[in-house]
């Protein structure tokens, strides 16, 4: 379940705020409440969807028109309205009168800013707004009229003019949805629509129209490209069989079809879902029974890039192996022959490619295949097949249905491919399995899995010449099957009122979660607990017994959990199906309503939070420091009874008294009579009723006050806790010695703790480092082996094994070795040392001997000696030179 943070927005639930704007009763509609007679089509079911979306902007319908605005601009303005009041407050001391003056005139519908009104041609009040796919179109619905409407520009919520627009808004089947026939239960956008402009209609008489729409061509509003009658495909026999919706007026005669066949709701799965479920139409009847038809498709269809490849893959396969299978029956092997007729003929097409928006793929159009039909086999209904949870105590009385496709499996179509799909990552998750899911009148969800799969049907033809020659088979009596796997209430028995309609909304956060709206509350209910573990026994990734699996997988149930309760429960006060969004600058957001006001949670984002990015400053960082911190409780707000804001109705009762045909009988003196009575009883009729909603509004009051004082001491209870912990933390008027010395012993164990956890951290990072060393490059190996032969070079070998170890050659190197040159220099310069002694001996000895002797000349001596001490000065130069380089060797090393 998602956490909630807060159970109101400001910017919309403020009075004065512009939002508030948006779901604020227009003066018709408060008119309409203000007498108990109501009108026919306000008294009908059906389900209330008031509230869609294109990204951030909501388009609201209040009556008969549609409130327009971006949230997000209208959260920006009232933080920077609120923002603008501080400072001004800060600076200049404002009047109480001047500043609700100034709020009031800003809070004015018609100057509020992102905030645009939409005039519609509609007769009655809207009762649901669904936006197309690609977000360009939305369809207007009443009770018996469908309305096209083109939706304008974003910079239309922007601009300086507030007048209301008048888009272009066309009537979808201005002869064929009227008043006068069966109202409409759902209109879908078909998923595969080219450029999401085909439309779906489903009636409570069982009708299923398909609209392909063109704003360049008026005639595609006038008719549908295919209508199909439910009741008339549920008793066909072959494909030449007329299907079609009926054009005359509508037969009132009973039939155990029209009570059987009334249609609650209908459902397509997601354009990226897998297999035939794109393509099929899942229709619950309001009596317990589900269908299904498929494939059903427009004219012109754009699948996406992996349906045609899988499908006829699939096929192929399918026929390969059932073809000359004796055991096959006579029905599966023509279902596997119209399935390759109609892929044969989908094959062959060559398909128109269309321009898409920048950054978006290409669209690829098909046009639907012909043979062997153009209306599919209507499957079902369904047995729908308890389980041991279940039971019998299920409800039959169907108000909604939600299908979620099975996962895309691209793996075997994409091997051996180089390019990857771009495809949405939650399509390729979850179960490879359609899920069903139900809702009943009493609030009653059941899941229901489709283990054997939809697939494409068609009705045999008549001419067994389209079978080559074979006889056509008997109809197959095998009925379709939905495994229920878990039934959920989300309503108590004391909720549960017949005139309700609960509604599905999905989730952005996941496909398998999913919201249910009531008039009681919205309860959020996830199947993500046990999808993921069906699917992985559904691979067999697991290696433990059945039934150990089994067992884990049946206490996996749902979560459920009601996130939104309505204090009245008041089915004449419904909420309008809550639609979900995810955006960074409104984050995980909920938004529904009632005929009075906005209702707005705000959650948690699961993951990591999409917050704006906000520039760095003294403002900004002031703003956060005073910002309450999150550790309360968020309470649901409490709204006034709006009883007390509604005028009486007895003026209007006497205004339309004075312009009856009794009129007279007003400004006359009062007489006993039957018209007096009658006149007498109404007006009590009226008083009596008001008297009671304000005597139960003021009983509300009076709970809800109590309520508040019980609140409010649990708040003091907690707060006045809070603080003795923290205290007793502090210290603070704290006399016990003991328990200081306690708190001191502890912190110093702890900083100890801490110490040791640092040392211990240490040395294992050491440890990590002398065990992962890396491998030496290859240029630090050279300079090893350079500093490893000049250490031998220099200093000879390192034991007797290393020198007999080298060989020959290196006996040969060893006496052209640095080490021993220096012996050698050694020597020599002894030897030099000695004959120089020797020569200056003999110089004094030539000296002092005879004349008649030979006598060496002083220079040519000096000279030479000079030679041998620059020798001697050199070689002494290299010794030490040499030394000091092995020394530094040596210290690298």
């Amino acid at each position: 379940m998602p956490k909630i943070k807060s159970y109101s927005a400001p910017w919309l639930s403020s009075n004065n705020a512009p939002g508030h704007q948006l779901f604020e009763p227009s003066a018709e509609a408060a008119r309409s409440r203000a007498l108990p007679s109501a009108s026919r089509n306000q008294s009908l079911p059906g389900p209330r969807r008031t509230i869609a979306r294109r990204g951030t902007e909501v388009f609201v319908a209040v009556g008969k028109e549609i409130r327009w605005a971006d949230l997000a601009y209208l959260k920006d303005e009232w933080s920077t309205r609120q923002a603008r009041g501080r400072t001004g407050l800060a600076g200049v001391r404002i009047k109480r009168e001047e500043s609700i003056q100034s709020i009031e005139s800003d809070g004015d519908l018609t100057g509020a800013a992102g905030l645009r009104t939409i005039k519609t041609p509609v007769a009655d009040d809207i009762r649901q707004l669904i936006i197309s796919p690609s977000s360009n179109y939305l369809a207007i619905l009443t009770t018996h009229t469908v309305h096209i409407c083109a939706l304008p520009d974003s910079s239309h919520l922007t601009s300086e003019d507030t007048s209301p627009l008048r888009p272009k808004i066309l009537t979808l089947g201005p002869t064929t949805h009227v008043t006068s026939r069966s109202p409409i239960m759902s209109a879908l956008w078909h998923p595969l629509g080219v450029n999401g402009s085909c439309v779906v209609t489903v009636t409570a008489d069982a009708l299923v129209r398909v609209w392909e729409l063109s704003t360049q061509d008026r005639w595609s509003f006038d008719s549908p490209t295919t209508s199909i009658d439910l009741k008339k495909l549920a008793d066909g026999t072959t494909l030449d069989q007329d299907f079609s919706a009926s054009t005359s007026a509508t037969n009132k005669a009973f039939s155990p079809d029209s009570f059987e066949m009334e249609v609650a709701a209908a459902s397509f799965a997601t354009k990226g879902s897998g297999g035939w479920n794109p393509m099929t139409l899942w229709v619950a009847m309001r009596e317990g029974d589900v269908y299904a038809l498929c494939p059903l498709l427009p004219q012109r269809w754009a699948p996406p890039p992996t349906l045609i490849p899988s499908l006829s893959v699939s096929i192929v396969t399918t026929v390969g192996s059932i073809e000359d299978d004796p055991g096959v029956d006579e029905n599966e092997k023509l279902l596997a022959q119209q399935q390759l007729q109609w892929m044969g003929e989908l094959d062959a097409q060559e398909p128109q490619v269309q321009d898409s928006l920048p950054g978006e793929p290409i669209v690829e159009v098909y046009t639907r295949p012909s043979r062997p039909g153009v209306i599919p086999r209507l499957q079902g209904p369904f047995s729908l097949d308890p389980d041991a949870e279940t039971g019998d105590d299920l409800d039959t009385t169907i108000t909604d249905i939600l299908a979620i496709g099975k996962r895309t499996e691209t793996d075997e179509l994409m091997m051996g491919e180089e390019d990857d799909l771009d495809l949405d990552d939650g399509d390729q998750e979850g179960l490879s399995l359609p899920v069903i899911c139900l809702v009943s009148a009493s609030g009653q969800v059941r899941v229901n899995l489709d283990v054997e799969g939809v697939q494409a049907q068609w009705l045999p033809p008549k001419n067994k010449s389209r079978l080559g020659g074979g006889r056509v088979p008997a109809p197959n009596s095998i009925t379709p099957r939905l495994l229920a796997f878990q039934a959920i209430d989300t309503m108590s028995p004391v909720e549960v009122n017949e005139d309700g309609w609960p509604v599905f909304s999905a989730d952005v956060m996941s496909r398998y979660s999913f919201f249910v709206t009531h008039h009681a509350a919205i309860t959020f209910i996830s199947l993500t607990s046990w999808i993921f573990r069906l699917e992985g026994e559904l691979q067999g990734d697991h290696e433990a017994g059945t039934d150990f699996r089994i067992g884990l997988l049946v206490n996996s149930q749902s979560s459920r959990d009601r996130i939104f309760a309505q204090p009245s429960a008041d089915v004449a006060v419904p909420l309008a199906a809550c639609v979900a969004m995810r955006d960074p600058d409104l984050g995980y957001f909920l938004l529904s309503s009632t005929p009075y006001e906005p209702i707005s949670l705000s959650f948690e984002t699961p993951e990591v939070e999409l917050a704006p990015i906000r520039q760095e400053s003294p403002v900004r960082e002031r703003e956060a420091s005073m910002a309450p911190l999150d550790f309360y409780e968020p309470r649901p707000v409490y709204h006034p009874p709006h009883v007390f804001d509604e005028g009486s109705a007895l003026p209007t009762l006497l205004e339309r008294l004075r312009t009856s045909r009794h009129k007279t009988t007003v400004n006359q003196e009062v007489k006993l009579s039957p018209l007096t009575l009658q006149i007498f009883t109404d007006a009590h009729k009226v008083l009596s009723d008001e008297t009671y909603n304000l005597g139960v509004a003021a009983a509300e009051v009076f709970r809800r006050c109590e309520l508040l004082q019980s609140e409010l001491r649990q708040q003091v209870g907690k707060v006045n806790e809070v603080k003795g912990k923290i205290d007793a933390i502090n210290g603070v008027d704290r006399g016990d010695e003991a328990e200081n010395a306690m708190y001191d012993g502890r912190i110093a164990e702890a900083k100890k703790r801490q110490e040791r956890l640092g040392k211990r951290v240490d040395s294992l990072r050491k440890m990590v480092g002398k065990a992962t060393t890396r491998h030496l490059s290859t240029k630090e190996a050279a300079f090893v082996d350079e500093v490893r032969a000049l250490e031998a070079n220099v200093l000879g070998p390192a034991s007797p094994s290393d020198q007999d170890a080298g060989g020959g050659a290196a006996a040969q190197q060893q006496s052209k070795q640095l080490w021993r040159r220096l012996e050698e220099v050694k020597k020599l310069r002894a030897d030099l040392a000695a004959d120089v002694e020797d020569l200056n001996k003999m110089g004094g000895e030539v000296e002092g001997a005879p004349a008649g002797e030979a006598r060496i000349p002083s220079d040519i001596r000096r000279s030479k000696l000079q030679q041998v001490q620059g020798l001697i000065a050199r070689e002494s130069a290299l010794v030490e030179a040499v030394t000091a380089r092995l020394e530094k060797l040596q210290h690298a090393v």
